[in-house]
């Protein structure tokens, strides 16, 4: 048989007992046709039930509760709050199990594992977003684009797309981007840091795109094919580029002189030609060559001219 709880004293236990027996009584009378009522009752004549009000209420948070004992062993979330801190790095947090599952990030628990590959996760949510991997789930969709998405941050990430929202921002320069670690890419031009080699020569590279492009060097891969000429590059930058063959584009225009590429290589090679000390110092000495001839032919025709009037 099912145990009672002992909760409260004896006249609450009476109270809650009287309850039950008049509920059953209605019941198998068929008086009670009303949907079952949830909570505590009590009897106030035979055949009749009241619900008991909840007259203890918290005096911390307003919170009512039908028995003291409810009451006294809620009141404990405020006379133990902020009492379980991490030793490790000084959190608080209001309940032991918070704790608990916190300092999983300082030993290196954990306790969920995927039974499809092995993945092991320290909580049980990051193990039920990691198995949308294999079953191919994607509950979170794109109310703009219908793109869906396994995971809700992924969703929020994607939606930028839409929103143009950058609120990453390089403080050294000022360029904005939508995703952190793109921040955290950018932020390479400015240190120079170079965290990805390539075991083949030992080049170095600052993010995993750029490495696995330079060992196609190396390996002679090249999975980028064109549609038109079947020509086939190691870069999906380079088809790209190639494309223009075909298609006679040319993105890159000269505001100086009007002239157009299809390489920005080759258009940054030729802004030089209006920019560089070198051609600006070629054209000072073009121009002081042109002035001084012009100068001494003027003076030429002068002495001429007075010699001519004396004859």
């Amino acid at each position: 048989p099912r145990q009672e709880r002992n909760e409260g004293g004896p006249e609450e236990q009476q109270q809650r007992t009287s309850s039950r027996t008049v509920l059953s009584q209605q019941r198998r009378s068929g008086q009670c046709s009303g949907p079952k009522l949830r909570g505590s009752f009590t009897t106030s004549g035979f055949g009749q039930v009241e619900i008991l009000r909840k007259t203890h209420i918290c005096d911390q948070c307003g919170i009512a509760f039908l028995w003291m004992t409810q009451l006294e062993v809620h009141q404990r979330i405020h006379t133990e709050r902020q009492t379980h801190d991490c030793d490790q790095c000084g959190k608080v947090y209001q309940c032991k199990s918070r704790l608990t599952l916190h300092q999983r990030s300082h030993t290196g628990e954990k306790p969920y594992s995927c039974d499809q590959c092995g993945n092991a996760f320290a909580f049980k949510d990051k193990l039920k977003n990691h198995q949308r991997v294999h079953t191919g789930e994607k509950p979170y969709r794109c109310d703009q684009c219908g793109k869906a998405f396994s995971m809700s941050y992924q969703l929020k990430t994607h939606q930028r797309v839409h929103t143009g929202e950058k609120p990453y921002s390089c403080d050294e320069c000022g360029k904005a981007f939508s995703m952190s670690y793109q921040l955290k890419i950018h932020q390479r031009v400015h240190t120079g840091e170079k965290p990805y080699s390539c075991d083949q020569c030992e080049q170095s590279f600052a993010n995993t795109p750029n490495l696995i492009k330079h060992q196609r060097v190396h390996t002679g891969e090249k999975p980028y094919r064109c549609g038109q000429c079947g020509k086939s590059f190691a870069s999906q930058s380079n088809l790209t580029v190639h494309l223009r063959v075909h298609t006679g584009e040319k993105p890159y225009w000269c505001e100086q002189c009007g002239k157009t590429f299809s390489r920005s290589s080759n258009f940054k090679l030729h802004q030089r030609s209006h920019t560089s000390p070198k051609n600006n110092s070629l054209k000072s000495v073009l121009f002081l060559f042109v002035t001084e001839s012009s100068l001494l032919f003027s003076s030429s025709l002068i002495i001429l001219l007075i010699t001519q009037m004396h004859l």
